[in-house]
């Protein structure tokens, strides 16, 4: 609605001259009036189209305008109607009532034309008003949704939280979280030989497959570099069993690798997987573009028993093999060179028992 003349007016009363007089004056001055004999007829056409004003007489058969009022506020579609109540000067305490109920304004019998008309154009031009800032505080919640969303996209929900309740600085330690590192085996001969976009395609299928997975599992994504992909379990908010799920991710995520390459969805690329458990320190980088990672002997550590593992196979540390147990079937795979010059007892993770 851009002008009062564009309004379009429910009368509600049960004397029918009342409402010849009342929608002779308005349609005079060019609104679009509907009429109702009753509360329940009233209530079916607003339920049915869209007004900018109601005319609400009090009593009335079947339904009486004090129950229509209510109603009308009870239902989200309509409480911000406004509602003038038409009354005899003997009802002023019924007047009252209803204003105490939400009606926005009263027109006293036998009523003034003039003073119709004056209570009409308040009444519409506060409903303008409101309509204005429903709109404004619609727009402002679609946009902290949109915020809200952006947010968890890159932040696991509990840091999100955090940092929407003003923290400025979150790092953490953990004592256990169990780290997974991916890597795709013939990816960058594929890059050499195809487009970006293909190229981009590619990992969107792969990556978008994996994070099904990781969150089915309550797991964390914490980010890809290339084609490497980084999982870990145990935080941000410690939970016992996170090695576990990690494994069945792990093994999931390998046969929908296999999947994949079967339907030709994807060329005949293999996944090499790494797992190590440890502690680590975990927290939020950046001012403007946040990213939520982890540091740590864990960190690289997992990282390193990954560039020993092969195409299609998980490799996984002596403490992922320790916390793993019997559920789950092994081959040894040997020591393999940590930077630091230490060994470590490495195996295949094969698949549950």
């Amino acid at each position: 609605m851009t002008s009062h003349d564009m309004a379009k007016i429910l009368v509600v009363d049960d004397d029918a001259l009342n409402r010849i007089l009342i929608v002779t004056n308005l349609e005079e001055h060019g609104y679009q009036v509907v009429e109702a004999e009753n509360g329940q007829e009233a209530l079916e056409k607003l339920r049915r189209g869209e007004y900018d004003l109601v005319l609400l007489d009090l009593l009335m058969p079947v339904m009486d305008g004090f129950e229509t009022l209510r109603q009308m506020k009870a239902d989200l579609n309509l409480r911000h109607l406004p509602v003038i109540v038409i009354s005899a000067l003997e009802e002023m305490d019924s007047v009252v009532r209803c204003i105490e109920m939400g009606a926005t304004d009263h027109l006293p019998k036998p009523f003034d034309p003039l003073l119709l008309n004056a209570r009409i154009n308040a009444s519409l031009a506060n409903k303008r008003l409101r309509d204005l800032e429903r709109a404004y505080l619609q727009q402002i919640e679609l946009e902290q949704q949109k915020s809200e969303r952006l947010l968890l996209n890159v932040l696991p929900k509990p840091i999100a939280e955090r940092l929407k309740r003003g923290e400025q600085t979150i790092v953490e330690s953990f004592q256990s979280v169990t780290v997974l590192f991916g890597d795709l085996v013939g990816f960058t001969r594929f890059v050499s030989q195809h487009t970006p976009p293909e190229m981009l395609n590619l990992l969107n299928t792969i990556f978008r497959t994996f994070d099904e997975i990781v969150e089915r599992y309550g797991l964390e994504k914490i980010k890809t570099i290339g084609d490497a992909y980084m999982l870990a379990g145990g935080l941000p908010v410690p939970r016992s069993g996170h090695t576990r799920s990690v494994a069945l991710a792990a093994l999931e995520m390998q046969d929908a690798m296999a999947r994949l390459n079967e339907e030709g969805v994807i060329p005949p690329f293999q996944m090499r997987m790494g797992i190590h458990v440890g502690p680590v320190v975990a927290g939020v980088i950046g001012s403007q573009k946040f990213s939520y990672d982890m540091w740590g002997d864990t960190v690289n550590t997992a990282s390193r028993v990954q560039a020993f593992s092969t195409g299609g196979r998980i490799l996984v540390s002596e403490e992922a093999y320790r916390l793993l147990g019997s559920e789950f079937r092994f081959e040894e795979h040997g020591p393999i060179q940590l930077k630091d010059t230490r060994q470590m007892q490495t195996y295949w993770l094969l698949d549950r028992n």
